[in-house]
């Protein structure tokens, strides 16, 4: 087996006190406690050129507008943060967003869509979808190309971004031209085979993942619905062109790369792996290099897919 990278172990052994384990907190523990953890590792926050807040109703869009990006015609990314669900929120990813922002020249939207328990499947993809045809709809105001749109996300992110991929295929959003799924989460039955090689001690646990699906999945049926798990959907073809990064040490790696598999044979797909890092590296950029590697790699990745920016 690969060995943990040097700064994976750095990072799981980051200063500060220690974190009660999720499956032990209410969900406004966990949600705390994961915002918290972020505000350091994150600093210090790129500057960008404009960041603002909008709302669809109840919910709430961050949006930054890259340093270079045009005023006008700018092309845009919908981020979906992580959080298994039930916890995370725009701000617990902003680096991720400013510094794609920056990178790409780009505008990156954010929603703050409704988490589990309180909301269980599929708010968080009806607000997901809500925030795409938003996007479009506004894209005057925005500044952005309708037609330059990509959807990205990481872990319960990558699952909301696959799922709104194959929504846009079907014709159920507007379209994008491009998917990327950073450590997604594509198979609610969580019995591949990574799930026991990495049960804990890498970050993400097992024990983590079956109670952030509990919250999410309460009606254990749904575990099979593909917008649960995006793996299980009869067809991958015709969805947008994807890039996946995958953590080697992650209980989400074999169904990522079962999803990649899959997107390769019928649709289009480049995968990229880390194998010694776990779950949340690209995240902790500022602790584990690797990180910033993946960033450069999904900025490259959305100027092949948008042929303006290949240009």
């Amino acid at each position: 087996m690969t060995q943990l990278d040097e700064s994976a172990k750095r990072a799981l052994a980051w200063p500060g006190d220690p974190e009660t384990p999720v499956e032990n907190c209410t969900p406004a523990l966990a949600r705390q406690q994961y915002l918290d953890s972020f505000a350091d590792i994150q600093r210090p926050l790129e500057d960008v050129a404009e960041i603002l807040e909008r709302h669809i109703g109840a919910i709430r869009l961050k949006i930054w507008r890259g340093r270079t990006a045009p005023r006008q015609g700018a092309p845009a990314l919908l981020y979906l943060h992580g959080g298994g669900f039930v916890i995370g929120a725009p701000e617990t990813h902003e680096d991720i967003c400013r510094t794609l922002a920056n990178m790409v020249g780009a505008v990156v939207v954010s929603p703050d869509y409704r988490l589990a328990p309180e909301h269980p499947f599929p708010a968080a993809i009806d607000d997901c979808a809500a925030a795409l045809v938003w996007i479009t709809e506004q894209a005057d105001a925005l500044g952005i190309d309708p037609l330059r749109v990509i959807v990205a996300g990481d872990s319960a992110g990558g699952n909301l971004a696959a799922v709104v991929a194959l929504l846009a295929r079907d014709g159920q959003v507007p379209a994008v031209i491009g998917q990327v799924l950073i450590y997604p989460v594509t198979d609610q039955l969580q019995t591949s085979d990574s799930y026991s090689r990495y049960e804990e001690g890498f970050g993400l646990t097992a024990a983590a993942m079956k109670w952030f699906r509990g919250h999410y999945l309460p009606d254990a049926a749904s575990r099979w619905d593909w917008r649960a798990s995006p793996l299980t959907v009869a067809s991958l073809a015709g969805v947008a062109p994807a890039l996946l990064i995958l953590a080697g040490h992650d209980v989400l790696f074999d169904e990522g790369a079962a999803y990649a598999e899959r997107l390769s044979a019928e649709a289009k797909a480049t995968t990229r792996t880390w194998p010694g890092q776990i779950h949340g590296f690209v995240s902790k950029r500022r602790a584990i290099p690797e990180g910033q590697e993946a960033l450069e790699a999904i900025a490259a990745a959305w100027r092949a897919m948008d042929p303006a920016l290949a240009r």
